[in-house]
């Protein structure tokens, strides 16, 4: 189906957008300003089934709304929080994700950015390449083994990062409700955080979950607690955290996701007790490749008339 036209609502690999464009007409909807979007839907919006983006990003209600032929909103991504389901399900639109293709690389990134927050590794990167090691000695870091670890969320990809850290020492895990796995299950968030040295989020972003890592979990963590974040930055209160880490509330921080991405807070910026990454939990090319392939499998299914396979059933 050649004529049929999709949105691409941000930059994608050049694999993922050469091989959109074999099958249907592609428009890079992030290059047009808004008057030009608005004045490409007046000719052209009933003859869109398609929309392509990321989890960061997500797809809007109004342009749902806009799009009276869409048909499937596929995301680039395992997030679907910027994303309203159930609007788009009730338009007869499905959304599609791309589970399980990242939980392994998403799991080793929150096991390096523990080790590289206890070991401080990018200050010691600095400290080598500034010269400094001739003159001085780096400050010790933080022992990752025989520490407890309480893990926020035990989905996949929170079952993942369980099964990892559970070589280095304990591990404890919050959710809605007990999961079959080996580890002990903390109905109690402030407990779980209470009895952690490091705790790890790994939960979806929901209303519920919003600001869910706030001041008071944060003090519960307490002064030799580390927080590391692979989840997505609408988790955690950052003002509260930027003021715990200022205050030595708690040890440190690593964080590979924040609310208002691509931008992080000056506060985590400026920190000398933070580990920052820019999003790249699932950024290997052999994962960007299979989540590639996902979404062309939800767009073939769409094509050939059949349910996207990986379509969200809420």
């Amino acid at each position: 189906m050649a004529d049929t036209i999709a949105l691409q609502l941000c930059p994608l690999s050049d694999y993922l957008e050469a091989e959109l464009a074999v099958r249907c007409q592609l428009l890079r909807w992030f290059d047009m300003d808004e008057d030009a979007q608005r004045a490409w839907l007046e000719t052209n919006a009933d003859k869109v089934v398609l929309v392509v983006t990321g989890g960061h990003l997500g797809c809007s209600n109004d342009l749902i709304a806009a799009l009276p032929s869409l048909k499937l909103i596929a995301i680039n991504g395992v997030g679907y929080d910027k994303v309203d389901v159930a609007f788009a399900n009730g338009r007869g639109v499905d959304v599609s994700t791309t589970p399980d293709v990242l939980t392994d690389d998403v799991a080793d990134l929150a096991v390096g950015l523990t080790i590289g927050l206890l070991r401080r590794l990018p200050a010691a990167d600095r400290f080598v390449r500034d010269g400094r090691w001739m003159e001085e000695t780096f400050p010790l870091g933080r022992k990752v083994s025989g520490r407890r670890f309480g893990i926020v969320g035990l989905g996949r990809i929170g079952r993942a990062i369980a099964d990892r850290l559970s070589g280095f020492g304990a591990v404890a895990y919050h959710g809605r409700s007990a999961k079959d796995a080996p580890y002990r299950f903390e109905p109690d968030l402030a407990t779980l955080a209470r009895d952690s040295d490091i705790l790890v989020l790994a939960c979806a972003a929901t209303e519920d979950t919003h600001n869910l890592i706030d001041s008071d979990i944060l003090a519960a963590l307490g002064a030799d607690g580390y927080l590391v974040n692979v989840a997505r930055g609408s988790v955690v209160d950052e003002a509260a955290l930027v003021a715990a880490l200022g205050s030595g509330g708690i040890a440190g921080a690593a964080l590979d996701v924040f609310v208002e991405e691509p931008s992080a807070p000056a506060g985590l910026i400026a920190s000398d007790r933070t580990h920052l990454a820019p999003h790249i939990a699932s950024a290997t090319v052999e994962t960007r490749i299979a989540m590639a392939d996902l979404v062309l499998a939800n767009v073939d299914a769409l094509l050939a008339g059949r349910r996207p396979p990986t379509a969200l059933s809420l």
